[in-house]
């Protein structure tokens, strides 16, 4: 078995419940993770599925130091980052990496292309990383003197990406990237993620709430349901024979492509 570059054990999250906050005195605390642990092997894709409200997106933000866990522990490549400081998790940024759902609403409207995939990278090294991270993605060179805004959304998506392997990283989170493009752009984007992480050897966590995207990607899935694990499986296992009622539901608000089934 590949050896585990994240180690996540007994992660909880929690936050002030504000809907239920008396005039006087706290909030009471809303448990949004409730003890999740698993492992993400060094070059495994590992899809994150749920519906909304599961906590699939809290804890993919927990696992990059996005949001700080309330108790629990995360390992990466053996070192304790839970609680790590911000100066000190400044180092590791590099080599873990995020590509977020809305790629023009983390884009900055206000720089081309080109600097906004440099903008983490040292000037000596910048030009020629952007060049090269716009090929791996399939973009022309001339990509780098466009605005966001001068792009589809298929394209905006491959500039996250290209942000996101510019900086070399061994750890991408992928946060429900092909949700909002169209199914031959999702195709293309997928295909590119897949080709990415052989010719990379990346390690990847891929969040979705649908069965089929994960399906394309990923090599085990977890299942998370109301900020706890239900099921954690191989993908082939997961949809020949789920355990938990909630993934069989899941499976089943998949669409069918062939009229003659009924629902």
């Amino acid at each position: 078995m590949a050896e585990a570059l994240f180690q996540i054990s007994g992660l909880r999250l929690d936050v002030p419940d504000m809907a239920r906050k008396p005039l006087f005195g706290p909030a009471p605390r809303l448990e949004i993770l409730k003890g999740i642990s698993f492992d993400i092997p060094r070059g495994a894709v590992l899809g994150i599925v749920g519906g909304s409200g599961s906590g699939k997106t809290t804890l993919g933000r927990a696992l990059v130091r996005l949001i700080e866990p309330t108790g629990g522990e995360i390992l990466f490549d053996g070192q304790d980052i839970t609680h790590l400081p911000d100066g000190r998790l400044r180092g590791l940024r590099r080599r873990i990496q995020m590509i977020f759902q809305d790629p023009m609403s983390s884009l900055n409207p206000r720089l081309t292309v080109g600097r906004i995939i440099a903008a983490p990278l040292c000037a000596r090294t910048g030009d020629a990383r952007v060049a090269e991270a716009l090929d791996q993605v399939g973009l022309p060179k001339a990509f780098a003197a466009r605005y966001p805004h001068e792009l589809s959304g298929g394209q905006r998506q491959r500039v996250g990406i290209a942000r996101a392997i510019a900086m070399r990283p061994d750890f991408i989170l992928a946060d429900e990237i092909v949700s909002g493009l169209d199914v031959s752009s999702q195709a293309q984007v997928l295909n590119l993620l897949e080709q990415l992480v052989k010719e990379l050897g990346l390690t990847l966590a891929f969040i979705s709430h649908d069965l089929s995207v994960i399906s394309r990607l990923c090599g085990r899935v977890i299942v998370l349901q109301g900020g706890r694990i239900v099921e954690d499986a191989p993908t082939r296992q997961l949809f020949e024979a789920p355990s938990h009622p909630y993934t069989r539901e899941l499976l089943d608000a998949i669409p069918v492509p062939d009229p003659s089934i009924r629902w």
